[in-house]
């Protein structure tokens, strides 16, 4: 039987980077999938690259609440329940000195990668937390945090800021929802091959790629579908007593 066989998993972040992949390899494993992302077409491109699983799409703004609202209450009325969030939507900014940082462009940060995942949270817990008052089963939260998030980040204050912050929500909702069949734990990547770090060069030996991994003991960047397997191996229900944990997927870099 596949890892995930007839489960709800919701994913936010879908249409791309680690959100695309993530959601395939759910479906691969016998998911039922409802996906979100602001770009609406490039969240039905990725449904429609997504075979023989069934999927529900929702594209919205993860930094509004009525959004997590909104997805949560379309996963039970879809699927009749929720099992799984994987909350990875996010941005990041420019590399800048903290005192170069627009407050506008810092206050969208934090809006979207902090708040974002409270919001999905908030919502998320509630949904679980009663289920499992009627069945006596809850459900899994991962959240795709950052090594920014367990340490400091030059150039990326605010970027780090906001996943330290999602570190510590973690965390605290572990810590909460224990005992009502609730595991909550987060996934730290470093620098990856995405969009997101590389740029049109997502796929080129380029010399931004060369810059970054110098500084990661491996010495090379993750490659997505290892970032992919952490995601899964902290929501497959076989893991039943990892919660509040924070797994860094980052080549050694928080080892130093």
């Amino acid at each position: 039987m596949r890892r995930f066989e007839g489960l709800s998993v919701l994913v936010s972040g879908a249409a791309g980077g680690f959100g695309r992949s993530i959601a395939r390899a759910f479906a691969a494993e016998g998911a039922k999938l409802l996906l979100t992302d602001l770009d609406e077409a490039a969240l039905e491109a990725a449904a429609k690259d997504i075979p023989d699983t069934e999927i529900a799409t929702l594209a919205g703004d993860v930094s509004r609440e009525a959004t997590a609202k909104t997805l949560v209450e379309t996963a039970i009325a879809r699927f009749g329940k929720l099992d799984i969030a994987i909350n990875n939507a996010g941005v990041v900014h420019a590399y800048e000195r903290l005192s170069a940082i627009d407050a506008a462009e810092a206050e969208r940060v934090i809006a979207i990668d902090l708040m974002g995942v409270f919001y999905a949270m908030k919502h998320q817990l509630a949904a679980m937390e009663a289920r499992f008052a009627r069945e006596g089963r809850g459900g899994t939260i991962v959240n795709v945090a950052s090594v920014a998030g367990l340490k400091g980040a030059p150039l990326l204050s605010v970027y780090a800021a906001a996943k330290h912050g999602v570190v510590g929500l973690t965390r605290s909702a572990a810590a909460e929802t224990a005992r009502r069949g609730i595991r909550v734990n987060a996934v730290c990547p470093s620098f990856a091959r995405t969009a997101m770090v590389l740029g049109d060069d997502a796929d080129a030996d380029s010399e931004d790629e060369k810059r970054i991994v110098r500084g990661i003991p491996m010495r090379r960047l993750a490659e997505v579908e290892e970032v992919v397997a952490a995601v899964l191996f902290a929501a497959d229900p076989a893991n039943g007593f990892m919660t509040g944990t924070v797994l860094p997927v980052d080549g050694g870099l928080s080892a130093i």
